[in-house]
């Protein structure tokens, strides 16, 4: 599939061209690219690093123009720990499952709602495992990794002189815990 001059070339992709796949039997990919794809993977994602990534699986034909795609994406990836920037490294395994319809029904009216199968795209003329993977590689990281055992301080903030809202303060039900227990050891020690 030639990109054109406004879509950026993927640093995965193994392009098939749906007229040319075979309509009665699946279609196999496995995708691992090599040590220059993942740094451009890592570059295009904003992450530290890509150590390894694997997508593997078929695309098959569903019906007379409907195709199935399944495959299983395994990765270890590295970010910098949101809160201390300390490299933080992440084995993601995402089943992925995509079904690409002919005939896709069309949004009517102001209002859209989603469709209940997420997994439904329009056919195109390509599909792209490697455009796939990326995708759900996207998807599945995390959104704010942090180093083991690094938690997120509290923030207090207060203009001079005033007093600063804690998070406890905001909990009105907190101290019921606490309240509760103290009851009911009362109502142990009076029995």
């Amino acid at each position: 599939m030639p990109m054109s001059a406004s879509e950026p070339e993927l640093p995965l992709s193994q392009p098939l061209r749906v007229a040319a796949l075979a309509s009665r039997k699946p279609t196999r990919f496995k995708l691992i690219p090599d040590a220059a794809q993942r740094a451009a993977i890592a570059a295009v994602l904003d992450i530290s690093a890509v150590h390894a990534l694997r997508f593997q699986g078929e695309l098959r034909p569903r019906g007379r123009n409907d195709w199935d795609l399944e495959g299983d994406l395994e990765a270890e990836v590295e970010q910098p720990c949101s809160v201390t920037l300390a490299p933080v490294v992440t084995a993601i395994r995402e089943k992925v499952e995509r079904r690409y319809l002919a005939e896709m029904p069309d949004p009517e009216g102001d209002e859209i709602e989603m469709p209940e199968d997420d997994r439904q795209e329009p056919l195109p003329a390509v599909i792209d495992p490697g455009a796939v993977a990326l995708e759900a590689l996207a998807l599945a990281l995390p959104a704010y990794p942090r180093a083991p055992g690094v938690e997120l301080g509290e923030a207090v903030f207060a203009a001079p002189g005033i007093a600063p809202i804690r998070d406890e303060d905001l909990r009105p039900f907190a101290g019921l815990a606490t309240l509760a227990q103290q009851l009911d050891k009362g109502q142990k020690g009076d029995g």
